[in-house]
């Protein structure tokens, strides 16, 4: 460990927790962070599902050069026809659902709710929202109203609103929404949470709520999107369309981007009344472009959605058979897995020592008694073969302390 460099992390760099985890990163490869002390740790988490493709894909870094050379940032998104940009949101749209016609890029998810909120204000000229328990949507003011944990919320209130929280997964619970909603926000599957999968019963109820009630659907698929649950968009498990599709992580191949798409007719409203409504200085940054189409032509070209439900049946299978008394559940579609423990003091030490053996996991922020997996989509049998041992290995000796 570099001593100096360290204490200027923490002297410079404001912190977001107490307790940072800390690593040195000198280079990171496939599913590999390697830290400057030359240590290799398995990125089982890649970098909070943003590294589907794997950390310095060589058709991700290829199309950044390529664009770097090129040009970088030359005016706000929307006013010149930056090519990165529009053969990245013609490829999006013909892989999304009919009736998602365009794509507003952003900067960032929390960015791309934002711009989700709005629409759906002005679309429908009502003021309330619809979110659920356990929900996270990002840490902007709009987004953190949407959470679905009190104890983040509370040091910030009031917040935007008013937001109105439904039990998730609860059907009877749907009568709620109403005609003053303007838009129900959604993560497809819970992340946060604890990785809870609805029924597709339960996301049909929604849809025709929704419809009925006159209010948008929202989709948050910033961390469930592009292969993560082992389809390239989780909507797809349950044959409903939302009016909105909120992405990033993944979609910018490594580099910030995110976006929200949705018909033509429904994002035109940020055009006009007044024009410049809704404006974004770095949002589709070509660079980001570039670097996300690249990422996407790989996730459909070596089928990573495909790869990611089998891997993710056999982590599954496994850790089930462990029968391994510290866990109480593990629930999880493709390579977004959770491992539910008997309490949160298991969870911490099992992801400190999961990161003394080289495998790098984490725990939900709105359940802290379970620790999720989310391993590049590219990730080899060899690879995963190690972390499950690591894990397995890590829960015996935190069970028996």
């Amino acid at each position: 460990m570099d001593n100096r460099l360290h204490a200027d992390f923490l002297d410079f760099l404001a912190q977001t927790s107490p307790d940072p985890i800390g690593l040195e990163i000198e280079r990171a490869e496939g599913s590999w962070l390697i830290a400057r002390d030359g240590k290799r740790y398995l990125d089982f988490i890649s970098g909070i599902g943003v590294a589907n493709c794997g950390h310095a894909n060589p058709k991700v870094l290829a199309a950044i050069r390529r664009q770097s050379e090129r040009y970088l940032h030359v005016m706000v998104y929307g006013e010149y026809v930056l090519d990165a940009q529009v053969e990245l949101a013609r490829r999006l749209i013909r892989l999304l659902p009919a009736g998602l016609e365009q794509v507003y890029f952003t900067s960032s998810g929390a960015e791309a709710i934002e711009g989700s909120l709005k629409t759906a204000r002005k679309h429908t000229g009502r003021s309330a929202f619809v979110a659920f328990d356990g929900a996270y949507h990002g840490d902007t003011m709009g987004a953190l109203a949407l959470a679905g944990n009190p104890g983040f919320r509370a040091p910030f209130q009031p917040l935007p609103g008013p937001v109105h929280h439904l039990p998730y997964g609860e059907i009877a619970a749907l009568e709620a929404i109403d005609d003053t909603v303007a838009a129900v926000v959604i993560e497809p599957v819970q992340a946060e949470g604890g990785v809870h999968v609805p029924t597709a019963e339960f996301m049909h109820a929604l849809r025709e709520r929704c419809s009925a009630a006159g209010a948008l659907l929202i989709f948050d698929e910033v961390l469930t999107g592009f292969g993560r649950t082992g389809k390239l968009f989780a909507l797809e498990h349950f044959g409903v369309v939302p009016d909105i599709v909120v992405m990033a992580k993944a979609l910018g191949g490594g580099l910030p981007l995110g976006g929200f798409c949705a018909s033509r007719s429904l994002l035109a409203v940020l055009a006009h009344d007044p024009p410049l409504g809704h404006i974004t200085t770095f949002g589709g940054h070509p660079l980001s472009c570039a670097a996300g189409l690249a990422a996407l032509e790989v996730m459909v070209e070596e089928n990573l959605a495909e790869r990611a439900a089998r891997i993710g049946n056999n982590i599954i299978g496994h850790l089930k058979n462990l029968r391994a008394p510290a866990i109480t559940a593990v629930r999880g579609v493709g390579l977004l897995i959770g491992i539910e423990l008997k309490c949160a003091d298991l969870t911490r030490r099992l992801a400190a020592r999961c990161i003394e053996a080289g495998v790098i996991v984490n725990w939900t922020l709105n359940c802290d008694r379970v620790v999720r997996l989310a391993p590049p989509l590219t990730i080899s049998d060899t690879e995963v073969d190690f972390a499950l041992r690591a894990i397995t290995d890590s829960l015996g000796q935190v069970a028996r302390t």
